[in-house]
């Protein structure tokens, strides 16, 4: 069976930068600006306060782990008053060692192992799209445990800790994505899969990009009337189902003129087009450029 959450990460290639320790204590805040990588951190000790733009602030306990897929701007804090210090993540040297907010002295009040990463992926801004601003998660030990392994093997200099890394930050992915799948998930990828009918779906694209799908075919798939299933995708994954297809076959065709020496030919034949004209023509449409010169064209 097809796991279009697992396509969806392995298409993102994401690899860890950065990892740091932060404590607080007392009276602190702090205001970082928007960063639009992905970040995390998992609270090792203690509690805070934690306000993304744009959501309902969260109160963070022991245990908890946290996912910001793009990183808006967000404030986070003790609970008590403070004026927040303002950071620049794109602007601010990385620290080497764990950084302290509030009260210099003393037991902290909390304890936090966080950091950030990339993705590798030529369709980024599309794939994160499918997934919920924050990703908050109680309880769930085994992503504290990979967010400890992320932070000593990017501290550390073994042979193979890009790869090591590469794959941590994957797994990670995985287990915080999946663990945060339900009905009160935002429209996306993950509330799809919440969704039976809709997953059924979701995995015969993602399994046959290929083939000719049509609304009625997948509708038929689901065990739905075609305007039954039509509502029902649209309103679970935020876009129609003939938009999320044409996406992914997009997102599946510049992951390939990216990464393999393939024929245009066969790159339409993979993402179900007859022709490498009219996949040509379609790609030219959606990208804003032709499969050859994107081709061509070095990542920034």
């Amino acid at each position: 069976m097809f796991d279009p959450l697992t396509q969806v990460i392995e298409l993102l290639r994401p690899r860890a930068v950065f990892s740091k320790g932060m404590s607080g204590a007392g009276p602190w805040a702090v205001r970082y600006s928007a960063f639009g990588k992905p970040g995390f951190c998992a609270v090792l000790e203690g509690r805070c306060r934690l306000a993304v733009d744009g959501e309902q602030p969260v109160t963070l306990e022991n245990g908890d782990f946290v996912l910001l897929p793009a990183t808006p701007a967000f404030t986070m804090s003790g609970f008590e008053r403070a004026t927040p210090k303002r950071i620049d993540p794109k602007a601010t040297p990385a620290p080497t060692e764990e950084v302290r907010h509030g009260r210099p002295d003393g037991p902290p009040d909390v304890r936090l192992l966080g950091g950030y990463f990339e993705f590798g992926s030529p369709d980024t801004a599309l794939l994160v799209s499918l997934l919920p601003t924050i990703v908050h998660i109680r309880g769930v030990e085994r992503l504290s445990t990979l967010v400890r392994l992320v932070g000593e093997e990017a501290n550390a200099e073994n042979v193979g800790r890009d790869l090591v890394l590469a794959r941590l930050v994957e797994v990670l992915l995985i287990e915080a994505l999946r663990s945060s799948q339900g009905k009160d998930t935002p429209p996306g990828l993950l509330r799809g899969l919440s969704d039976a009918r809709v997953a059924k779906a979701l995995r015969d694209m993602h399994g046959d990009p290929q083939r000719a799908w049509t609304v009625v075919e997948l509708a038929d798939a689901a065990g739905m009337s075609r305007s039954a299933f039509f509502d029902r995708f649209t309103r679970t994954v935020g876009l129609r189902p003939m938009e999320y297809l044409l996406a992914w076959r997009m997102a599946v065709a510049k992951d390939i003129l990216r990464g393999q020496d393939v024929a245009l030919d066969e790159v339409a034949k993979r993402v179900g087009y007859g022709s490498a004209s009219t996949f040509s023509t379609a790609f030219s449409r959606h990208v804003g450029q032709p499969p050859g010169r994107y081709a061509r064209t070095p990542l920034k």
